[in-house]
């Protein structure tokens, strides 16, 4: 079997974007993943600014104690004033221009208004004071966003800020999704002796349309060696990654394997982990594909773990890899033979709790729990003992 790390570089190795780009409106680009660098061709802000509702002042009129003066004009935000004449001050509100021959700012709180008109200061301005420098935040020629880089809502705003009104992303990737198991009916259906509702489909439904990709949902396919056989045919024509769940065991009536074989090829099958150890990948006509366990737990965790990060790597994404954090268990805890990924979430004091059971078929752990505590193989952990700690935002969850 395969290590955790040496399953997640086969799948991954080869992976590359899809080829395919497509200009967007930048407003309605949430999600999407940049094709192209974007670089900057004007500073931001694009004048010296208030950072603050007050007063522009030359710092020299102060010169022997003065601090009365009469105010010249006023400038609001998206206003460019005139020059500041000397012994004057400038009424200035936040965001807008400098004026020239100003050179510090003064918060109104440090000043007070007389009756003819003019302002009296309580404090000698210091140079520079209150202003945001032109390009301090973007300077021309500056690379804001990357390729590959997310577009998220901070990102589609640094974009607008620099005028950039379209944007060049990768299309959405095409994942077609089958479900094996005459046991499985869906919500809304009666159910036969012996059977269940398929929960996987909406778990992994939900976890694609989560990564922006185009879901191909083909549903249950019978447990027939040609049922499913046609599946994969059909699922190949259509997709840039197929994904299937159960039929990954040893039964008679799991025909994964020898249809993805008939097809193309299987490069690897099991994984020395739990839940999830048997996880397969390989080729349907060229088309990379992902097999994952019918236990919900098994393949929740599993898809977290390899499929989404072959996903994101089809889709173009630079940024593939979560970070764990090392958190103390709050419960004693002994691992089995294979490496675990438990169902955990912090309490009040950062300690993580355990969940009641860790049966891979309670599907309810992953709505109790905030991550995944890391559990080496054969390790015998006591409370207060520390652990890698993947918290479920590291999936976008």
């Amino acid at each position: 079997m395969l290590t955790v790390e040496q399953a997640k570089a086969k799948i991954l190795e080869g992976a590359e974007a899809v080829a395919e780009v497509e200009d967007m409106v930048t407003l309605y680009s949430a999600g999407k993943i940049l094709a192209e660098d974007i670089v900057s061709e004007i500073k931001v802000p694009p004048l010296d600014n208030s950072q603050m509702d007050g007063y522009a002042v030359r710092c020299a009129d102060f010169a022997d104690n003065r601090r009365n003066f009469p105010v010249s004009q006023r400038i609001f935000a998206g206003h460019v004033g005139t020059e500041l004449e000397p012994g004057t001050v400038t009424r200035i509100f936040t965001g807008a221009p400098i004026p020239p021959g100003a050179d510090a700012v003064i918060p109104q709180e440090e000043a007070s208004e007389m009756e003819d008109g003019s302002v009296e200061f309580h404090c000698d301005p210091k140079t520079g004071a209150w202003i945001r420098r032109a390009g301090c935040d973007i300077d021309i020629g500056q690379t804001v966003l990357k390729k590959g880089d997310r577009l998220t809502p901070p990102a589609l705003g640094v974009a607008a800020s620099i005028g950039v009104s379209t944007v060049k992303v990768y299309r959405p990737i095409r994942v077609s999704l089958f479900f094996t198991g005459d046991e499985l009916a869906m919500p809304g259906e009666k159910l036969v002796e012996g059977g269940i509702y398929n929960s996987n489909r909406f778990v992994l439904r939900g976890l694609l349309h989560q990564l922006g990709c185009d879901v191909v949902d083909y549903g249950n396919i019978p447990d027939t060696f040609e049922a499913t056989l046609e599946a994969f045919r059909k699922a190949s024509r259509k997709s840039d990654f197929i994904l299937t769940s159960g039929g990954m065991s040893v039964g008679e009536a799991d025909f994964i394997r020898r249809a993805v074989e008939e097809l193309g090829k299987m490069q690897m099958w099991r994984i020395a982990m739990k839940p999830g150890k048997p996880v397969a990948k390989g080729e349907v006509r060229g088309v990379p594909f992902i097999g994952l366990p019918g236990n919900p737990v098994s393949g929740f965790v599993t898809f977290l773990l390899f499929a989404q990060p072959l996903i994101l790597k089809l889709s173009g994404r630079s940024q593939i890899d979560v970070k764990g954090y090392i958190l103390p268990l709050a419960f004693d805890y002994k691992g089995g033979s294979r490496r675990e990924f438990i169902r955990v979430r912090r309490n009040g004091a950062g300690e993580l709790e355990n969940y009641r059971t860790q049966n891979s078929a309670v599907l309810s752990s992953c709505t109790w729990a905030d991550g995944l505590a890391d559990i080496p193989a054969k390790a015998d952990l006591k409370k207060g003992d520390l652990v890698t700690y993947i918290p479920f935002t590291e999936f976008n969850l």
